[in-house]
């Protein structure tokens, strides 16, 4: 590799707003970023995803595109 024209690889500390912090390198300038949500808290990963059908879509789209009797 050519020197001087590849950015810094540097370490870097995301912090979730969870609380957990992950480890890692990465060309971005700040030594800390945010994130909003991380694995640790995201609900997929957790098992803790719930399938919720508020506003009754399954039902508007039977009414609308299901088999008719007749």
């Amino acid at each position: 590799m050519k020197k001087g024209i590849h950015p810094d690889y540097k370490e870097v500390v995301f912090k979730c707003a969870c609380g957990s912090e992950i480890k890692t390198k990465s060309t971005v300038n700040p030594a800390k970023a945010n994130v909003a949500i991380c694995s640790e808290c995201h609900p997929f990963f957790t098992g803790k995803q719930k399938f919720l059908d508020t506003a009754g879509r399954v039902e508007k789209f039977m009414k609308k595109y299901g088999k008719t009797q007749g």
